[in-house]
């Protein structure tokens, strides 16, 4: 069976605050039937699911749309996210930044010029590209795999 040309439906995802709320965020996703989307933008707030994964999400009655449950396949992809300062425009040193982020195989997702999502497929060293940004000095964190599964002692 293909996919239909373009994405079809929009998962929400509540985020924990520290404080005991949740902000709201919509991916895009195709829909694969039986309540399973495959994932079609990244996520720029959520943790623990990227570009491609493949996740549960019945629709809940209360929102009206699909609301995740569980990531049930791993695209292998990862997710990095990246605060640029200054924001990224042709040529300047944020532009470096992400041209050789590219060179590494990554691509990106803007929310808007300062604040970036890193996509990295499975086939590109992960710790590598989180090595550049720290050389760097850019503003970043993980986002998928999250802090605490990379370093479950830390937290």
């Amino acid at each position: 069976m293909s996919q239909p040309s373009g994405p079809t439906a929009k998962v929400l995802f509540r985020v924990a605050e520290d404080d005991g709320s949740a902000n709201v965020e919509t991916l895009w996703a195709y829909d694969l039937g039986d309540d399973r989307y495959r994932l079609d933008n990244s996520p720029f707030y959520a943790y623990s699911v990227s570009v491609g994964d493949v996740v549960l999400a019945p629709v809940d009655p209360d929102e009206g749309r699909p609301t995740f449950q569980e990531v049930l396949e791993k695209s292998g992809n990862r997710t990095v996210r990246v605060i640029l300062d200054p924001p990224l425009a042709n040529g300047n040193s944020s532009d470096e930044v992400v041209q050789e982020l590219i060179s590494l195989g990554c691509s990106y997702e803007g929310a808007n010029p300062g604040y970036l999502c890193i996509v990295i497929p499975q086939e590109s060293d992960f710790s590598l590209v989180c090595e550049r940004l720290t050389a760097r000095n850019i503003q970043w964190e993980h986002a998928d795999p999250d802090y605490s599964d990379l370093y479950p002692d830390d937290v």
